[in-house]
C-alpha cells in the first residue's frame, strides 16, 4: 500500500489511544514505520448527543454508523472500536476479525467521599448513564439516587469533581489505557458485579474485501479474546441485547476452558437472574447462546416486557 494506512475512530482521548496502539501493533509486526499511518478521527452521533441517555436516541449503534459508513465508502481502511460499544449485527460488507488481548475487564468504582459503594451515604447520586451499571447499583443499594452521567472519561471525572454526583463507574480498561488507573477507589471483581458484554476489547474492523489489511492484522489477533468474546456477544445477540436491556456477561479461557456467567436485571435491580456455562473453546458461541436461552425461561415473557 503506497499511501498511508488510514485508521478510523472516534476523537475522544481513549478512542485516540487505541487507534495509535492498534497502529504501533501493526507497525511493530509488519516491519512498517509509523508515518505509514493515518488516524482519521469521525464524530459520531453518539458523541454528538451528549446529555440524552442512549437508550433514548437509538442504542449501541450510535458510537459506530457514521465510522461503517466511511469504512464501506472507502475513506479508511480499517476502524478501531471498543467492543462494548459494537452492535451484535454488522453490515454485510465489514467484518471484525481481529482483536487485541483484553484489557482488565472490571468495572471500577470512583467517588470522592466513600471508597466503596456500601460506604456511600444514604440516598447519595450514583452518576451512570448505563442501564447495566444502574440496575447493578441499585439491586446493591436500593437507596442510591442514579443520576444520568455520560460524556468521556475527563467529563465524568470532572462532573463529580462538581458535585453533580457523589460516586460513578468506569471501566478499568479505559482508565488503564489512559494512566488514570490510580483514580479508582475499588476495581470491582467480576464475581460481585459483571461486566458488560466485551467491555475492555478492542475491535478492528475491515471490509470482507480488503485481503491487504486482513494480512497486516491477522498478526496481532489474539486468540484468547476472541474466544471469550465471541461467548459473550454471543450471549447478548441471542437476548437481543441493547442499551435497553440491563443485562451483563463475562467469559474467561484458561486451559483449554471457558467459563461464562451472564445477568439480567429489571431496571430498578429488584431481580436478577444469573447463569454460568463452561465447556471447550468450539463451543464459545454455543454456550453463551444456551446461557441466554436459560435466562430467557427464568425471567419469563412479563420479565422481558419491562424493557
Amino acid at each position: 500500500m503506497q499511501r498511508p494506512i488510514r485508521i478510523g475512530t472516534r476523537g475522544s482521548d481513549l478512542a485516540l489511544v487505541q487507534a495509535r496502539t492498534v497502529a504501533a501493533a501493526i507497525a511493530e509486526t509488519n516491519g512498517l514505520d509509523a508515518d505509514q499511518f493515518e488516524i482519521v478521527v469521525i464524530r459520531t452521533t453518539g458523541d454528538a448527543e451528549k446529555e440524552r441517555r442512549l437508550a433514548d436516541i437509538g442504542g449501541k449503534g450510535l458510537f459506530t454508523k457514521e465510522i461503517e459508513e466511511a469504512l464501506h465508502d472507502k475513506q479508511i481502511d480499517l476502524a478501531v472500536h471498543s467492543m462494548k460499544d459494537m452492535q451484535t449485527v454488522l453490515p454485510p460488507d465489514l467484518i471484525i476479525d481481529c482483536v487485541l488481548e483484553r484489557e482488565d475487564p472490571r468495572d471500577a468504582f470512583i467517588s470522592p467521599i466513600a471508597r466503596s459503594i456500601d460506604a456511600l451515604p444514604q440516598g447519595a447520586k450514583f452518576g451512570t448513564s448505563s442501564l447495566r451499571r444502574a440496575s447493578q447499583v441499585l439491586a446493591r443499594r436500593p437507596d442510591l439516587e442514579i443520576v444520568p452521567f455520560r460524556g468521556n472519561v475527563g467529563t465524568r471525572l470532572k462532573k463529580l469533581e462538581d458535585g453533580v454526583a457523589s460516586a460513578t463507574l468506569l471501566a478499568m480498561a479505559g482508565l488503564n489505557r489512559l494512566g488514570l488507573s490510580e483514580v479508582a477507589k475499588e476495581p470491582i471483581s467480576t464475581e460481585i458485579m459483571l461486566p458488560a458484554v466485551a467491555q475492555g476489547i478492542v475491535g478492528i474492523e475491515r471490509r470482507v474485501d480488503n485481503e491487504e489489511i486482513a494480512h497486516l492484522i491477522a498478526k496481532i489477533h489474539h486468540v484468547e479474546t476472541a474466544i471469550t468474546m465471541t461467548a459473550e456477544r454471543a450471549f447478548l445477540a441471542s437476548l437481543d441485547g441493547s442499551c435497553r436491556t440491563p443485562l451483563a456477561g463475562h467469559a474467561t479461557f484458561k486451559n483449554g476452558q471457558l467459563k461464562f456467567r451472564g445477568q439480567i436485571l429489571t431496571p430498578d435491580g429488584q431481580t436478577v437472574h444469573t447463569v454460568e456455562r463452561s465447556g471447550a473453546a468450539i463451543l464459545a458461541a454455543a454456550l453463551g447462546a444456551d446461557a441466554a436461552t436459560e435466562l430467557k425461561a427464568k425471567g419469563g415473557p412479563a420479565f422481558f416486557a419491562t424493557w
